[in-house]
């Protein structure tokens, strides 16, 4: 067994780390809340000594190292940040888990992560029995019980683990670092998936940048008393705790003291997350765009008596356009609502956002670029404010080291320019004359068509305005005469008829003409996932057959 270390020791020329924070804070507030799901409440010096025994397991398994790989394989639950706690403690790297991946997707992800140790939820352990052979570096499995049956004989129980911590703070014989690893794993939009490092110094400062009272540059475990001295808000991540819009709006909130509420659904129910928010006085969520927002916005719209929100203050979104339409609806509903839209990803976090309130008014793509965030040529230059150029947006600072474990793509995003280090994960955008920033969307989906350029977001956006569409999907398809025509992918509402020459014209009187879709075709649902994305490569694939069968 190793032997606790004092972790909590000052020594600031190791960098900010999660674990060192949340351990001063645990210290301060005590029997504050920390995580709630439904009835079950942790409080922070509970959640502190949980997290301590599992810290404990991880590093009595034999052979371990520092900085060896913990995976989460986990829907939204408090064992999910308390084992990035632990994994945080003992020395450990977390690597997020999509829980929509089918088989040979989870081998890939665990062997390129070099996972030696998971930690699931029971519902998951058909799907680890089909694969556990594929996996053979990983060693340890801790199974947190979801009632849907029981612990197989090669696991552990996670609770076994938790239930053994006591208020001795542990941590692996290597001590700790700002430079221990957070990876996340983002499916992007083409290719496999790629493992962002981030160290948890540039995380926190990153995420500690909109906080009102910064901690300092280098380590200081003395400002964490200072700023922590009671309770912070009470955040419940709307969007997946396996995705970066939910995990580091959750993380933030622990930061400052606050507390985290997860639903216990398994699916995106508006009804719940109203009811949650509700009944548990939510302050702050996160949500990913018009995919979140749009549920919500029907729910109250329908049954406007149903819910008192008035609790909730702040909703945060990223990852997907969120609409003006949506914005100013919610405003109806609770006029005191802050809505930051940010624009950034898992490779760059806060390039950009646009802050909507009853006073200012909603905006759709529009954006006010952070302080160390350009939009610049593919000649590296700034793109002029007003001239209509496209750019990428492009952001330094404290950015990922890379992609875990691949160098070529590292240097195609992480580019050093005029000396300074910039990520740049594929967004284009244009620079209004005001300094506004327009998002057009990822330069991998671009469609080229007739030479022109046109972003499927942009057009997507427009389509969803139309009062028959709950939802689209635009994707280039080969065509002789444009290169590449536009198709739309249309999910409409329940009763709705789509009109193909309706949507056309509708998209021409608020786009170019050129970006009108030449064909349209009704789909059940684009089958967005969990983090409001769409899988292009599917839809496609959809389009194409759906093509096909039209062709005389």
């Amino acid at each position: 067994m190793s032997e606790p270390i004092d972790a909590t020791a000052p020594d600031s020329a190791r960098g900010w780390n999660f674990a060192d924070l949340w351990e001063v804070i645990a210290g301060q507030l005590g029997d504050a809340l920390a995580q709630q799901q439904s009835d079950r409440q942790i409080s922070w010096a509970e959640m502190n000594r949980r997290a301590n025994g599992v810290a404990q397991a991880l590093l009595d398994t034999p052979n371990v190292a520092e900085q060896d790989k913990i995976a989460q394989y986990l829907y939204n639950c408090p064992e999910y940040l308390e084992s990035t706690f632990a994994a945080f403690k003992a020395g450990f790297a977390t690597v997020n888990t999509n829980y929509r991946y089918a088989a040979d997707e989870l081998v890939y992800l665990w062997d390129n992560g070099d996972v030696t140790a998971v930690v699931f939820h029971g519902a998951f352990v058909d799907q680890i029995e089909a694969i556990r052979h594929r996996v053979p570096r990983i060693s340890t499995w801790l199974w947190v019980d979801d009632a849907s049956g029981h612990c197989p004989e090669w696991a552990t129980p996670y609770e076994t683990a938790a239930a053994s911590g006591t208020e001795v703070n542990v941590a692996g014989p290597w001590g700790r670092s700002g430079d221990h690893l957070m990876l996340l794993y983002t499916g992007g939009t083409t290719g496999m998936p790629k493992g962002v490092m981030w160290r948890q110094d540039d995380l926190f400062g990153v995420l500690d940048a909109n906080n009102r009272k910064r901690m300092p540059p280098e380590q200081d475990l003395n400002a964490i008393e200072e700023r922590v001295s009671r309770p912070g808000p009470r955040n419940m991540p709307g969007a997946p705790l396996m995705h970066g819009t939910g995990l580091f709006n959750a993380i933030s909130n622990l930061m400052v003291g606050g507390s985290i509420t997860t639903m216990t659904g398994r699916h995106f129910d508006p009804a719940e997350f109203l009811d949650t928010v509700q009944q548990y006085g939510v302050n702050s969520t996160s949500i990913v765009g018009d995919a979140f927002a749009k549920p919500i916005l029907r729910a109250l719209d329908a049954e406007p008596d149903r819910w008192d929100i008035s609790s909730l203050r702040v909703i945060v979104s990223s990852g997907v356009m969120w609409s003006k339409e949506s914005k100013d609806g919610l405003l109806r509903h609770n006029d005191r609502l802050i809505m930051v839209d940010a624009l950034g990803s898992s490779e760059a976090i806060g390039m950009a956002t646009n802050t909507t309130t009853s006073e200012s008014g909603g905006k759709t793509a529009k954006f006010e670029l952070g302080p160390n965030t350009r939009v610049i040529t593919d000649e590296g230059t700034d793109v002029v404010p007003g001239s209509g150029e496209l750019g990428r947006v492009a952001q330094r600072g404290r950015t990922p080291v890379g992609y875990y474990k691949d160098d070529a793509k590292s240097a195609q995003t992480f580019v050093t320019i005029d000396g300074d280090r910039y990520s740049i994960p594929g967004d284009y955008a244009t620079v209004e004359a005001d300094g506004t920033v327009t998002l057009l969307g990822r330069g991998s989906q671009c469609i080229n068509t007739g030479g022109e350029k046109v972003y499927p977001e942009e057009v997507e956006e427009c389509l969803k305005l139309h009062p028959s569409v709950a939802d689209a999907a635009v994707v280039g398809l080969p065509d002789d005469k444009w290169g590449e025509a536009i198709n739309a992918l249309v999910e409409p509402h329940a009763h709705a008829t789509i009109d193909a020459t309706e949507l056309r014209n509708h998209v021409k009187a608020h786009l170019a003409a050129y970006k009108a879709p030449k064909a349209v075709f009704t789909i059940d649902s684009v089958s967005r996932a969990a983090n409001g994305k769409l899988d292009y490569k599917d839809l496609k694939r959809i389009a194409t057959d759906r093509a096909a069968e039209q062709t005389p």
